[in-house]
């Protein structure tokens, strides 16, 4: 983990700031939420990490469980009350429906049982703010597959939202 060194640590702010875009209620800064992403992924550290790859998708699924577990909590304080509010729209997709992002997490388990890659896609995307070629080299696919997938989940993820 010590030889990741600060070009991580700049890519991982990139990924942090994405979760902010699209404003909301969300009370950790980038810089806090990089943090906790650090310290999430060392407490459950496997023994080696695979590659380049591997961090960025065990940095993703952490940012994406932190900001869920804040929502939930926050939900918890007032009924109803400190949802945080994002948008389907991604890196400069058009804008789409709002949602809270413990609805979107729901949505996403469930596509996950359907199709584990689009959920992939969709969670590197969304929650790690990763480009399609990026996301293309953590998941193992080409740019045109990872495309279709985040065209295909992003569409039935806002059918499952509306």
């Amino acid at each position: 983990m010590d030889a990741l060194g600060e070009q991580t640590y700049q890519q991982l702010r990139r990924m942090a700031a994405a979760n902010f875009r699209g404003g909301g209620d969300i009370t950790l800064q980038p810089t806090a939420l990089v943090h906790e992403a650090w310290m999430k992924i060392l407490k459950g550290q496997p023994e080696v990490l695979a590659d380049r790859a591997h961090f960025l998708s065990l940095a993703a699924r952490a940012m994406r469980q932190i900001l869920i577990d804040q929502a939930r909590a926050r939900r918890a304080l007032k009924r109803g009350g400190g949802q945080v509010h994002v948008t389907l729209s991604g890196v400069g997709g058009e804008a789409e429906s709002a949602s809270d992002v413990i609805a979107v997490d729901t949505a996403l388990k469930a596509l996950a049982e359907l199709d584990p890659r689009r959920a992939q896609v969709v969670e590197l995307r969304f929650f790690g703010g990763l480009s399609t070629a990026e996301i293309a080299e953590v998941v193992g696919a080409s740019v045109a597959t990872v495309e279709r997938d985040w065209r295909a989940a992003r569409a039935w993820l806002a059918a499952q939202l509306a």
